[in-house]
């Protein structure tokens, strides 16, 4: 069916207005559905579980010639139309209104509620088969995310590793804080939804000059990065407020490609938006992480590449930033004056936005899946945050560490790919359920690592590969978690709000994982019982004191003392985190996905109108 394909607007009623007792000839039929799930439909997510059909799978199903369909969301019973004969109009039409087009689409003779996607297209099976401007506009994504990643490995990933030597994790808590725009950008996304220049575009409007503040600021901190490291532990709050503006930036940035990608790629291929953000966040992250440690690691530098030992890496931060600040500026410069988007009159107030995102936040089991991202991550969050700082603390080197992320690499990429491939023939928040229970046990293997640690400090071989299996399956995990939420996202967010939708979603998610970051983190501190003693009888006397935290650890070296360890925080953190993780996912976490992805997607829309807010009543 053309997109084209339409009837006239003024035979089109409101949304609102689009109810089974309009003037249309209505047939009751019984909904007929399979049970290749444990769920039925339900139009609550208080509703029985049992499984049911992937709701996109059903879509590829199409309604009998001459039919169409709508679900009464509070039935088991579907409403078939008789034939309507449409009028074919420009989409493009400025004149035509975003309200017309939608009611009119909802007239479509085989538009079906729980889906806009043509049934006669399924999803490409790999990227050779998109068509090629979905494939330029594949690559377009992974690049625009691949910018974002830069910064966010290093805010995220390296400054804390390299901090590690100077703060303790509490100090380091309190550094994670730069990362929670990332997370917070649900406040400011409906003003990145309503407000643009129709000569740039909806999206360009945003990705371009928040792009090339971004570059400003690389710059800036490529010229005082040295310096902020230095004073880190005297000025840490004004240090992380300078990596707060900058992943605000990339949060700014990310709104705009979240919303981009709903129409950069066709319908059926949507879920190739979570691949491309996989790749590119993970190729960033991967160079800013992986890379720069061991690139700027003095070990690493003068094993592989100098005949003459020095005590400085291959690069340093500051050059890492400067020249990310100037490649940054030539993307942008490119973006600016190559890539056209698609014109566009739909136009929201802030305020109506704003007030759009609160109608669909009170859809109820839109609010169950809010609940659902705030607490899911709190299961592995020692894992993620403590693991590997705690590994460079008992004597694991930085260049063992970036080799181990550097093999790790590889299979991310990878299994990012091959994951958005499963989520086209599984239901995708099966997939989120499996890798929960993966994580699960992440951790725990995770815990084991760090326990049989060497007690005299000597990584040999045999250790380096039980970490680095450890770290491979975490990452396998972690992936396949994210890439299958991101894919449940793409598929249930309404393309009239995209960039508010997809957003609401993905910083719920992303909350779960920061928020809980600095209580853990601190958590391991106040856990953590040492005592800082004289190291022998030629020692200088010295009343023992508690060498728990760094500081207090670096004058117990200076003292000549010996700290001794008494009760190592971590433990106890990732014991309680993972019973945590147990509990929820058992009692709540489990039944409440299976309930969700049991609704039919007209039901997350809140334009769907009143059978949609009837739904989330």
């Amino acid at each position: 069916m053309s997109r084209n394909s339409l009837p006239p607007p003024s035979a089109a009623p409101s949304r609102s207005q689009h109810t089974p007792q309009s003037s249309l000839d209505l047939e009751l039929q019984p909904l007929r559905h399979n049970d290749d799930d444990d769920t039925d439909y339900h139009s609550s997510d208080s509703a029985p579980s049992t499984d049911t059909p992937n709701p996109m799978a059903r879509t590829r199903r199409a309604a009998p010639s001459g039919d169409s369909s709508t679900m009464n969301t509070s039935s088991s019973v579907e409403f078939r139309r008789k034939t309507v004969h449409p009028v074919e109009f420009d989409l493009n039409d400025s004149h035509i209104s975003s309200a017309s087009q939608t009611a009119a689409l909802l007239e479509r003779e085989s538009f079906q509620l729980d889906s806009s996607i043509d049934p006669d297209k399924p999803p490409a099976g790999s990227f050779k088969e998109l068509s090629k401007k979905d494939q330029r506009n594949f690559l377009l994504l992974v690049l625009l995310y691949f910018l974002q990643g830069v910064p966010m490995g290093l805010a995220m990933g390296s400054v804390p590793f390299l901090l590690k030597s100077r703060l303790s994790y509490g100090q380091i808590g309190v550094f994670t804080l730069a990362s929670y725009p990332y997370s917070m950008k649900l406040l400011w996304s409906p003003i990145v939804d309503a407000i643009w220049s129709p000569r740039w575009g909806r999206r360009k409007s945003w990705i371009v000059p928040v792009q090339a503040v971004s570059a400003v600021a690389l710059l800036w901190l490529g010229a005082h990065a040295e310096r902020l490291m230095e004073e880190a532990e005297q000025r840490l709050y004004f240090f992380t407020f300078v990596f707060f503006v900058l992943v605000m930036l990339c949060a700014t940035q990310d709104i705009a490609v979240d919303g981009w990608a709903l129409t950069l790629l066709s319908p059926e291929n949507l879920s190739y938006a979570s691949t491309a953000q996989t790749v590119g966040l993970t190729a960033g992250q991967f160079l800013s992480f992986t890379v720069f440690l061991a690139l700027s690691a003095p070990d690493f530098a003068n094993r592989y590449f100098r005949s003459t030992p020095l005590d400085h890496g291959l690069i340093t931060l500051s050059s890492y930033l400067t020249f990310w600040g100037w490649i940054y500026l030539l993307v942008t410069l490119g973006l600016a004056v190559l890539k056209r988007e698609d014109r566009t009159l739909t136009r929201d107030g802030i305020g109506a936005v704003y007030r759009t995102m609160w109608r669909v936040m009170k859809l109820r089991h839109v609010q169950t899946f809010i609940v659902i991202h705030l607490i899911s991550k709190i299961g592995f969050q020692a894992n993620d945050a403590v693991t590997n700082l705690k590994l460079l603390d008992k004597g694991f080197s930085q260049e063992d560490l970036a080799l181990t992320v550097l093999i790790d690499f590889p299979f991310e990429l990878v299994l990012g790919y091959y994951a958005g491939k499963w989520c086209q023939d599984y239901m995708p928040m099966a997939l989120w359920r499996w890798a929960f229970v993966g994580r699960i046990i992440a951790a725990m293997l995770a815990h084991l690592t760090v326990w049989v640690f060497p007690s005299d400090g000597h990584v040999g071989v045999g250790y380096l590969l039980v970490v680095i299996t450890s770290h491979v399956f975490s990452t396998f995990t972690s992936t396949v978690m994210f890439v299958a939420g991101a894919a449940f996202h793409a598929k249930i967010a309404d393309p009239e709000i995209g960039g508010t939708y997809m957003t609401l979603l993905a910083t719920v998610s992303n909350l779960g994982g920061t928020f809980p970051r600095i209580f853990v983190l601190k958590m391991v501190d106040a856990f953590t019982q040492a005592t800082c003693t004289p190291a022998g009888e030629k020692a200088v006397a010295f009343d023992p004191f508690s060498c728990a935290l760094e500081g207090e650890k670096h004058r117990c070296r200076d003292m000549g003392g010996v700290c001794e360890v008494v009760t190592d925080g971590y433990y106890i953190t990732n014991v309680l985190c993972v019973l945590v993780g147990v509990v929820t996912f058992w009692g709540y976490i489990r039944p409440a996905t299976k309930r969700l992805s049991a609704l039919p997607l007209k039901a997350w829309r809140e334009a769907s109108g009143e059978a949609g807010r009837a739904a989330g009543r």
